[in-house]
């Protein structure tokens, strides 16, 4: 391809200059003196000229000096680099100039070079026809930084700047790798998403695991799991009800309006982390100082505070710390300290104050019943008429733990609000001893660790053995206390001979011989044999003694159950005869 052609505009010539950006050949034009001094070299060198060639196809047939075309002969045909410029017809001057041949590499008329690096030859090309077609817009080479030059005739390799090769990108393999892209992200989307469902499902097992533990752990340490208590979870051992630690105190109740007495006992299981009121009729039978028998609603006015406290320790076999009495001005007072309470209330109660019948009631019956002072004591000291005394206990239970829940759990603020009070309290119970008691009771009774149970008695005031392995053994740890070495001996007495006036022949017989009588009840039945039990070996020649003492053969002593608060127990059958003994 040329590289200067005569566009036809005088006798300028224009030669190329390289490519622009878009592909399109660029050309700057030649002085004329530089045009003749090229046709003059042109004319002085023929490449051609002495290899007997008679066709130039570059070159006016019929130029002077130019030797014959011998049709015998092949024409080397120059390399067709797919780039040739187009070319212009030159200016008609009259007489035909020399054409130079298109040097592509600016060798300046040397021979022409085959572009894998091998030399033509014929030294310099014969044009042909499809060389000299216009091929519009073809992109010029891609120049990288050439090398040193070539000098003419160098057979050597081509600067690698004057090439580029550049591979048409295939539209069918771009579709190709996007579909593949395509798969394989959605492939990747899809096990990840496996994964984080995996990882989220093993995260929930864990979660869940982990609450049952520890749920289930917290319950074992607490004391909670059924046939567990709190220092069998921390020492791997069960702890026995006689050997878990109790704080307990009597509550007497003073209906200063109405009269009467009603009597709790507040439990607090340091042990097992449990709280308890046990309610304790009037009826329940105790025994006076000087061994004849007596109730306690007697005892707690006859005896008082003290003489009750040592008789329930008897009865109870349980160890209490000290008494409170509670007036009812008091315990209104208390109501309005905690700032009322609320309670489900089991029936309506009437206001005492009103003036007329038919007025609506101070306490409604229903669910979570706010009751102010005035109207909790109102419900605390109500009995229906025909309505046991059990009854009337069981609203005052319910007023106590409603005060438990709304008092304080720090020691300091409740020891506060029992010295408002500014009641005389028992010698065996001050302010801070107290305070603090009713604080550690408020934390179990907000915690849900409370409960209230009713001692059941018999009807003539005594407890059966149910009694004794349900509350007292359970609750207050029912094993009598060891006596002192001169204290009397405890001998529980129950009647099933079918005279009740044994019972009354009895006691005196036992009080008589220095024993301590407690009243064990009437049996249902009768027994023919008269039986004296003992559960201490200990106990084995006490329990003797007291055979002898009712005039029963030796042979009634025997090892069982005794009823709780005792030494001994006798159980009275027909084989007895009072006038013996």
């Amino acid at each position: 391809m040329n590289d200067r052609y005569d566009a036809g505009y005088g006798s300028d010539q224009y030669e190329l200059v390289g490519y622009d950006e878009y592909g399109q050949p660029v050309y700057r034009q030649i002085p004329a003196q530089q045009q003749q001094q090229q046709q003059q070299q042109q004319q002085t060198y023929d490449p051609y000229a002495g290899q007997g060639y008679g066709y130039d196809p570059y070159h006016d047939a019929g130029r002077q000096g130019a030797p014959a075309y011998d049709p015998g002969r092949q024409v080397p045909t120059a390399y067709d680099t797919g780039q040739q410029a187009p070319v212009h017809p030159a200016h008609d001057t009259g007489q035909q100039p020399v054409t130079p041949a298109y040097d592509p590499y600016g060798t300046g008329g040397h021979p022409a070079h085959d572009p894998y690096g091998q030399a033509a030859a014929g030294g310099r090309q014969p044009r042909v026809a499809e060389q000299t077609a216009h091929i519009p817009q073809q992109a010029g080479p891609v120049h990288e930084p050439a090398g040193p030059r070539q000098a003419p005739g160098d057979e050597g390799d081509y600067d690698t700047g004057q090439f580029a090769f550049v591979e048409a990108p295939d539209g069918d393999s771009e579709d190709v790798i996007d579909w593949l892209n395509f798969t394989e992200n959605r492939t990747e989307r899809r096990e990840e998403a496996k994964r984080r469902a995996r990882s989220r499902m093993t995260a929930l097992v864990v979660v869940l695991a982990l609450a049952v533990v520890g749920g289930a752990g917290y319950l074992w340490y607490a004391g909670k799991l059924p046939g567990l208590s709190s220092s069998a979870a921390k020492g791997g051992t069960a702890t026995s009800a006689a050997a878990q630690k109790r704080d307990v105190v009597v509550v007497h109740l003073h209906n200063t309006s109405g009269g009467g007495t009603s009597t709790v006992l507040l439990v607090d299981n340091t042990t097992t982390k449990q709280g308890t009121t046990v309610l304790l009729p009037n009826a329940l039978a105790m025994t006076d100082d000087d061994g004849s028998t007596t109730t306690l609603a007697k005892s707690v006015t006859d005896d008082g505070s003290s003489g009750t406290r040592d008789q329930l320790d008897t009865v109870l076999g349980t160890n209490i710390e000290g008494t409170w009495r509670l007036d009812t001005p008091y315990l209104q007072n208390l109501v309005e300290l905690v700032g009322n309470i609320d309670i489900d209330t089991n029936t309506d109660v009437p206001d005492p104050d009103a003036k007329k019948k038919g007025q609506a009631p101070l306490v409604h019956q229903g669910k979570d019943q706010t009751l102010s002072g005035k109207a909790a004591v109102a419900y605390a000291t109500y009995r229906a008429p025909g309505e046991a005394q059990n009854a009337q206990l069981e609203r005052f239970g319910q007023v106590m733990q409603g005060v438990l829940r709304k008092m304080s759990s720090d020691s300091s603020a409740a020891t506060v609000t029992v010295q408002t009070l500014a009641q005389i309290l028992d010698p065996s119970l001050t302010d801070k001893d107290l305070g603090t008691f009713l604080a550690k009771l408020a934390d179990l009774a907000k915690g849900g660790d409370y409960k209230t149970a009713l001692l059941p008695v018999q009807s003539d005031g005594t407890l059966s053995a149910q009694t004794s392995s349900s509350v007292v053994k359970d609750i207050l740890g029912g094993t009598a206390k060891s006596p002192s070495a001169d204290s009397a001996v405890r001998v529980s007495v129950q009647n099933a001979t079918g005279v009740k006036d044994n019972t009354d022949k009895a006691r005196v017989v036992l009080v008589n011989g220095g024993y301590t009588f407690l009243e064990g009840g009437t049996g249902s039945g009768t027994e023919a044999a008269s039986k004296v039990l003992y559960s201490d070996a200990a106990d084995k020649e006490n329990a003797t003694e007291v055979a002898k003492t009712l005039g029963l053969d030796a042979g009634a002593v025997a090892k069982g159950t005794v009823g709780s608060g005792a030494d001994v127990s006798v159980v009275l059958g027909q084989d007895y005869k009072p006038s013996s003994s």
